[in-house]
């Protein structure tokens, strides 16, 4: 049966304090909105649909970044989640299949939960609402239901004291054949204290049409949603703490797990090795058996297996690390390809470079990139050997074998197995030191009488 995802992102956010959409803010670099359509994507939808309200030219660009088919509608009006799902009608106009509605601000519903909702439509259910046993009800809406069966939803402000007794609650998620759900929201009406058309009142409505209406739990950590910065927080550390624990059981040691903080997109072979306080940005893939040394950043690059990187490393996008790579401390690497066996200890910066096989690049080496409006590439040859304190000014060439004299600014293409020697000649003045500083001294004690 093909699926369809109606995902809600219409809701302005008040709480958050914030000019940016609700649903662009981010967990583990990614918009929560990404983290929704990542979750849904699992289904294999034949057609997305994004409502979108507040902010929606922000939202629908977003949107279609992640997922470039995405139909994005809007809902001008904020009159409550089933009138939110009605906007997606024409986006779904011809579609004969099941139809999930999702949230944009409630990140973690797992794929795993999706399916077991499908499954429950194929069993035979009209219509399937995700529910959870929460630890604090409060404010949720209660599930009245005998097994998975569900008569109704209930408001807490509406519920009685035995119905606020039940634990089971409404995530909000929901799945039922598309033409059925939208025939049931035109049933629904706004006669309560908000005057909104609230996607709850669909299972009561199938009950009533003598439709078949059931429950899927889920954990309530999968459900939880972001109104807030500090629920934004809690959805951080949500996220960090479950990617920490699949990427231990994956073969990786972390030795201070939770220092380490994971993008969305990270991958990481087995048998790495996370020192503490690393942190990695989106598009980050580690190969097996690399260590990652305390205090160093990765964005953007890719660590083959052996490499060896830091303490107190950055690795910046483009950065393309061979095997057996050893970038080290206070070093950073940007746009460059760095060969197999290279190595990059101290207190260098190369960016928009190509470093052959075995360089070795001394301590306080630069590539002088920038010109004031272009970028330039500097090449490193096999094996070549840079002085420390090494300035390379792109667009230049190391040749294989060469070596730079220490201190030397390379303005020029240095030919394979040649030695440059760019700096001034050394003069010695004789006793100058000991009597500059005798002057100096002399002068200060006069100062302090």
């Amino acid at each position: 049966m093909p699926t369809a995802l109606i995902v809600l992102a219409a809701g302005q956010g008040s709480r958050m304090q914030s000019d940016l959409p609700k649903v662009l803010h981010e967990v583990a670099h990614a918009p929560l909105l990404v983290h929704a359509l990542t979750s849904g994507a699992e289904v294999t939808p034949e057609r997305t649909v994004i409502v979108a309200g507040h902010g929606g030219d922000a939202v629908e660009a977003a949107a279609r970044a992640h997922d470039p088919d995405a139909v994005v509608v809007r809902q001008t009006q904020q009159l409550g989640t089933g009138h939110a799902v009605l906007q997606a009608r024409a986006a779904l106009a011809g579609f004969k299949g099941d139809a999930i509605v999702l949230y944009g601000d409630t990140p973690f519903i797992q794929p795993e939960t999706l399916n077991a909702m499908l499954q429950a439509r194929r069993d035979g259910a009209d219509v399937v609402v995700l529910g959870f046993e929460a630890a604090l009800p409060g404010r949720y809406g209660r599930l009245i239901a005998e097994g998975d069966r569900l008569d109704r939803i209930v408001e807490a402000k509406d519920a009685t004291e035995a119905e606020l007794a039940v634990t089971l609650c409404n995530s909000g998620v929901l799945a039922a054949d598309a033409d059925t759900l939208f025939d049931l929201l035109d049933q629904v009406g706004n006669d309560n204290a908000a005057g909104e058309y609230y996607l709850t009142d669909v299972p009561g409505l199938a009950r009533a049409a003598r439709m078949s209406a059931r429950v899927v739990t889920c954990a309530e950590a999968e459900t939880l949603g972001v109104n807030t910065r500090a629920d934004l927080a809690a959805a951080e550390a949500s996220f960090q703490a479950r990617a920490r624990a699949e990427a231990m059981d994956l073969g990786v040691t972390m030795t201070a797990p939770e220092t380490v903080f994971l993008a969305h997109d990270t991958v990481i072979g087995r048998d790495v090795v996370i020192e503490p306080h690393v942190v990695f940005g989106p598009g980050v893939t580690v190969e097996s058996g690399a260590t990652l040394r305390a205090f160093s950043h990765l964005e953007g690059c890719h660590v083959s297996d052996g490499c060896i990187i830091g303490p107190y490393a950055r690795l910046r996008p483009g950065a393309e690390l061979d095997r057996g790579v050893r970038v080290g401390n206070f070093v950073e690497v940007k746009n460059a390809q760095v060969a197999e066996g290279a190595k990059l200890n101290h207190l260098s910066y190369v960016g928009d470079a190509d470093v052959g096989a075995r360089a070795n690049i001394g301590a306080g080496t630069i590539t002088c990139n920038y010109d004031g409006v272009f970028k330039h590439r500097t090449v490193i040859g096999e094996a070549a050997f840079i002085g420390s304190n090494t300035s390379l000014v792109a667009p230049v060439t190391v040749g294989a074998g060469a070596m730079t004299g220490s201190g030397s600014v390379v303005t020029m293409d240095v030919p394979d197995g040649d030695l440059a020697l760019s700096r001034a000649k050394q003069v010695n003045k004789a006793g100058l030191a000991a009597r500059l500083m005798a002057k100096l001294r002399a002068a200060k004690a006069r100062e302090t009488h």
